[in-house]
């Protein structure tokens, strides 16, 4: 029996199949996208740290991914039933297959969309928390769009096989391809012929979804963009010649702008941090120095809410921020003042910029949220601050275009942008080449000539004594030390002499 082309290259021709590709589109493209929204839903609820929402989540994912789609298929089908009611909507076949698509996927698409948010570094969280940005728009304008990006080539993937498993479908008697197919074969019985019509088909569907999934791919990938708006030379000369506002104001009172009392931190039942006081006049630079390990990062965390105090409080200009209440012998109950979060500035050790913006866009993405001015208003601020920083002509460039030294200070404009009344440093330079520890220091050292309050944990000590009006030496977990740097240096002390023995004060 010889393969008859004629016959297959007529089914092409066919309308019947046409209709039938249209209606796998259709299913495919409805259940991929209603999946992909229960899916990242079912994702965020399983990854909440709150029982009420996680365990009911891995049920659903549990259960349906063990479920053939066969069967589930059949079963909504013939849901009616049990349940009558349910009849308006699942006696129509595509409306079935459409449900029971999206309660199959959904499941298997909850757990690339929790990979995705798995590989979201934390410190974007954190980084965005530090800018007062609040739980859903963290999720909405800093986790969502780094998550989809790095879930996409698995969600194509996933599409595709939503196409091949809508043949399934015709099961339940929806006109789809297989099933124009088998009507076919059934009548003259050339079933290679058929098939391959079928085959075809299929191939062309998903060849066409996959190109236009891949240029949706390549679209997001911003280490593919490159560079094309630039600021004209007059624009960026007013930017130069703008008076720069005063983004740190001074207090009047005479409280200090941030006090912390009986700071206390323990991570599995190990102390870090035991009953630390800390005081910070209004324009004071303070640095933190010690050895790795005495609690110096987990303080300046604390100080900004990035880690949860066990004990303590902390106020600035004399309002409590952060406070921990106890009540007998529970393990007591945090309360945040949360409006004053922008007024502490937070710079990360890591630089933490959020990677899917423009530099312009990190600074702008905080103050318009927050609704601090026009867009114009803002645009000129964040221009004048990386003006000031030295970094306006990369405004248009992403992060990953940039050097370590420069992601460091464009985070510092935009903490700057906030317009904080504090400035926490995390060890700035740590993560940087030694060549360009110096251009971040500089622009540190010019904050604190121009009065602003800073906090900063480092380990460059001749910057560290030269910026400094105290300097804080911590061991274990406590202040062993907090003097100016000129009794520091004459004060008579074995641990901060071994710590300091080995380095060449200027």
């Amino acid at each position: 029996m010889m393969f008859d082309w004629e016959y297959l290259f007529s089914l092409f021709s066919l309308s019947e199949f046409w209709w039938a590709s249209w209606t796998v589109i259709k299913l495919s493209i409805a259940s991929w996208v209603l999946s992909n929204i229960v899916g990242f839903i079912l994702a965020l609820a399983q990854s909440s740290k709150f029982t009420v929402f996680s365990l009911p989540a891995k049920a659903y994912i549990w259960l349906f991914r063990s479920l053939p789609l066969l069967v589930l298929l059949i079963f909504v089908y013939n849901m009616p039933q049990l349940i009558p009611a349910t009849g308006a909507v699942l006696s129509n076949p595509f409306a079935a297959g459409l449900i029971a698509m999206v309660i199959c996927e959904s499941a298997y698409i909850a757990e690339i969309h929790r990979g995705g948010l798995l590989s979201v570094p934390k410190g974007q969280t954190e980084a965005a928390h530090a800018l007062g940005i609040r739980f859903i728009g963290v999720q909405q304008l800093v986790i969502i769009p780094q998550a989809v990006r790095i879930a996409l080539p698995a969600l194509t993937n996933e599409f595709i096989s939503i196409v091949k498993l809508t043949s399934l479908v015709s099961v339940i008697s929806l006109t789809e391809v297989l099933l124009v197919g088998q009507r076919l074969y059934t009548q003259n019985f050339l079933v290679l012929e058929t098939m391959a019509a079928v085959a075809i088909y299929y191939i062309m569907i998903v060849t066409v979804f996959d190109f236009l999934l891949k240029r949706l791919e390549n679209h997001l990938d911003v280490t593919k963009v490159k560079q094309t708006k630039q600021l004209s030379d007059a624009f960026a000369e007013q930017v130069r010649q703008a008076p720069i506002p005063k983004f740190t104001p001074i207090a009047e009172s005479e409280l200090p702008a941030l006090q912390a009392t009986k700071l206390h931190k323990a991570f599995n039942n190990v102390e870090v941090l035991g009953s630390v006081d800390l005081s910070i006049q209004p324009g004071e630079v303070v640095s933190i120095i010690g050895p790795s390990g005495s609690g110096k990062t987990t303080l300046i965390r604390l100080l900004n809410g990035l880690e949860q105090l066990d004990n303590g409080e902390i106020c600035l200009n004399g309002k409590s921020f952060l406070k921990l209440l106890k009540y007998g012998a529970d393990k007591g109950r945090l309360v945040r003042n949360q409006e004053h979060q922008t007024k502490i500035g937070m710079v990360f050790q890591g630089f933490n910029l959020f990677p899917h913006l423009t530099v312009l866009d990190n600074l702008l993405l905080a103050p318009r949220y927050h609704k601090m001015g026009t867009k114009a208003e803002l645009s000129m601020q964040a221009y004048q601050l990386l003006n000031k920083v030295g970094m306006l002509e990369h405004a248009w460039k992403y992060p990953h275009q940039l050097s370590g030294g420069q992601q460091q200070r464009v985070a510092i404009a935009r903490a700057l942008m906030m317009k904080p009344e504090i400035m926490l440093f995390d060890e700035p330079t740590s993560a940087l080449d030694p060549e360009k520890v110096h251009e971040v220091l500089t622009v540190i050292e010019g904050l604190a000539r121009e009065g602003v309050t800073m906090v900063v944990v480092t380990h460059e000590m001749n910057f560290a004594f030269k910026v400094s009006d105290r300097i804080v030496f911590m061991e274990k977990g406590r202040v062993v030390c907090d003097d100016s740097p000129d009794q520091l240096k004459v004060r008579d002390n074995p641990r901060v002499d071994a710590f300091l023995k080995n380095v060449s004060l200027a």
